[in-house]
C-alpha cells in the first residue's frame, strides 16, 4: 500500500529561482517547446538573473518535477528601467494548468519590484496561446518585426505598462 506524505497531498506548483542543477531539465524543456531553442550557454548566461525562475509541480507521490521556467531581466533605460520576459515556456505535459500564468505574474513581480516600469516581450505572430496569455496580463500590441525569427516568421512586440 502506497500512502501520499501530508504535505505532497496539499502542495501546489511552486516558482521559485532557477538553480545551477535546474539548467539541464530547462533546456530540455526549451528544445520540446520550441523550433528554434535557445543553446545550453544561454541560459547560464542568466543564471544569477532574479527573472529566472522555474516552476515545480509535485506529484501525488511527492516527486518534483520542472513543469516550466520564465528567464526576464531589467534594462537600465534613462531611469525608466524596462522589463523584458525572454522566454517562457510549459512543458506539453503540463500545460493547461495555468503554470504559465503563474510564472508570468512571478516575473512581472519580481521585475516591478526591481523598478520596471514597463515590461516589454517578442511573440511569434503565430503563438496565439501566448498572446492570450500575455493581453490577459495588461500586453498590448505595439508593433510587428517582419522576419524576427531564423525561419521568418514575424514577431509581435508586446508591452505592458506598470500598473
Amino acid at each position: 500500500m502506497t500512502t501520499t506524505p501530508p504535505e505532497a497531498a496539499d502542495a501546489g506548483p511552486t516558482v521559485r529561482p532557477v538553480e545551477r542543477a535546474d539548467l539541464l531539465d530547462v533546456y530540455r524543456i526549451e528544445q520540446s517547446v520550441f523550433p528554434q531553442p535557445w543553446p545550453f550557454e544561454a541560459f547560464e548566461r542568466f543564471l544569477d538573473e532574479p527573472g529566472f525562475m522555474v516552476v515545480e509541480s509535485v506529484s501525488d507521490a511527492g516527486d518534483t518535477t520542472i513543469a516550466g521556467y520564465v528567464v526576464a531581466d531589467l534594462t537600465p533605460n534613462f531611469g525608466r528601467d524596462i522589463g523584458h520576459v525572454k522566454d517562457l515556456a510549459v512543458r506539453e505535459s503540463f500545460r493547461g494548468q495555468g503554470l504559465g500564468r503563474l510564472l508570468l505574474r512571478h516575473a512581472l513581480a519580481s521585475l516591478e519590484a526591481r523598478g520596471a516600469t514597463a515590461t516589454r516581450l517578442e511573440v511569434r505572430a503565430s503563438n496565439d496561446a501566448a498572446m492570450t496569455l500575455y493581453r490577459d496580463h495588461g500586453f498590448v500590441h505595439r508593433r510587428t518585426v517582419p522576419g524576427y525569427y531564423a525561419d521568418g516568421e514575424n514577431a509581435l512586440v508586446m508591452v505592458r505598462e506598470r500598473q
